[in-house]
C-alpha cells in the first residue's frame, strides 16, 4: 500500500484573519503540504478554479462573500465539485453547522481550534478521498435502474445525464449501493461514511440524504427512509 505523502497534496486556506491564516499555513507547510492562501472569497474562488487544490479550508465569515455561497459555487462547477471542503468558523451553533453541510462542506471545525486536530482532519479527508476509494473498488461501472455510477472516475449519471456530487455525497451513495437492500442505521453511517468527525450528527446525515435525493432527481427515490432507523438503497425501486 502506497504511503501517504503530504508533499503530494495542495491545501488552499481561505480566511480573512491574518493570524489564523499564517498559523494554519505554517503548520501545514511543516507537515509537508503545499499551501495556498486567500484572504477574500473572490480570490479564494479564483484560486480554487485555477489551481485545483487537493482540499480547501474555508472560513464561513468572509468580508466579501459568505463561505456557504463560496461552497455552493465550488460544488456547482464540475472542475471543483469533488474537492473536499473543511469549514473553519467561529459559529458553533447547530444551525450554522447544518447550513455549512447543506452548502456542500465535508467537515466543520469551530474556532478556537487545535491546529493539530485540524491537520488530522485534513489528513483523514485526503486519505479517504476518491482516489483511495477507487483503488478499493472494481473498475467497472455500476448500473442500477436509471442510475449509473463510475467509481474510479467519481461520476454519477441519471438517465444518461451527469450529476455532480460532493465527495461526501458520492461516498454516501456508494456506501448505500454497496449495501443494497440492507437498512443502514444513522449510527453506522456516521461511523463508516463520516468516520472520526465529532461535528457530524444524525441531522447532518438527514441533510446530506435530502440533498443527495434532490440531485439524483428521478433516481432519488432509490434512497429510501426507514422510519426511526436510517436509510436503505431500495433494490425493488431500482429494478423497476
Amino acid at each position: 500500500m502506497e504511503l501517504f505523502r503530504p508533499s503530494d497534496f495542495t491545501i488552499l486556506i481561505v480566511d480573512d484573519e491574518p493570524d489564523i491564516l499564517d498559523v494554519v499555513a505554517y503548520n501545514l507547510q511543516q507537515e509537508g503540504y503545499r499551501v495556498l492562501q486567500a484572504r477574500t472569497g473572490e480570490s479564494g474562488l479564483e484560486m480554487a478554479r485555477r489551481e485545483r487544490p487537493s482540499l480547501i479550508v474555508l472560513d464561513l465569515m468572509l468580508p466579501d462573500l459568505p463561505g456557504v455561497e463560496i461552497c455552493r459555487s465550488l460544488r456547482a462547477h464540475p472542475a471543483t465539485a469533488r474537492i473536499p471542503i473543511v469549514m473553519l468558523t467561529a459559529r458553533a451553533g447547530e444551525v450554522d453547522r447544518v447550513s455549512g453541510f447543506e452548502s456542500g462542506a465535508d467537515d466543520y471545525v469551530t474556532k478556537p481550534f487545535s491546529v493539530r486536530e485540524l491537520a488530522l482532519r485534513i489528513r483523514a479527508r485526503l486519505r479517504s478521498g476518491p482516489q483511495a476509494a477507487d483503488e478499493a473498488r472494481a473498475e467497472s461501472p455500476i448500473r442500477i435502474g436509471k442510475l449509473e455510477v463510475i467509481p474510479q472516475a467519481h461520476r454519477v449519471l441519471v438517465e444518461g445525464a451527469e450529476v455532480h456530487l460532493s465527495l461526501l455525497e458520492f461516498k454516501l451513495l456508494l456506501h448505500l449501493i454497496e449495501r443494497r437492500g440492507r437498512v443502514q442505521s444513522r449510527e453506522s453511517l456516521l461511523g463508516e461514511v463520516w468516520g472520526y468527525s465529532a461535528e457530524a450528527t444524525s441531522r447532518t446525515i438527514d441533510t446530506h440524504v435530502k440533498r443527495l435525493r434532490d440531485k439524483l432527481g428521478p433516481a432519488g427515490d432509490y434512497v429510501e427512509t426507514i422510519r426511526g432507523v436510517g436509510y436503505m438503497f431500495a433494490a425493488s425501486l431500482a429494478d423497476e
